[in-house]
């Protein structure tokens, strides 16, 4: 993945994740950078309450934008 990845992005799932009961295109947070390219993601539901938190990297993640990207 070549994108930046930073403290607060959403960011869905590339790949399942079946032991930890993950699956492609879930949606989290990113809450901590672990080591380089490693983060970890907070998964919750709609009302907030998290029911997952796993260490990541980042080929694994695809960073969601919800407003356009500022042209300089």
């Amino acid at each position: 993945m070549a994108e930046q990845v930073n403290l607060f992005d959403i960011v869905a799932l590339l790949e399942d994740l079946p032991e930890k009961n993950l699956k492609r295109g879930q949606v989290g947070t990113i809450v901590e950078e672990l080591a380089p390219g490693v983060y970890e993601v907070e998964f919750s539901d709609n009302q907030g309450q998290t029911y997952a938190q796993q260490a990541i990297t980042a080929a694994q993640l695809l960073v969601l934008y919800y407003q356009p990207l500022k042209v300089a």
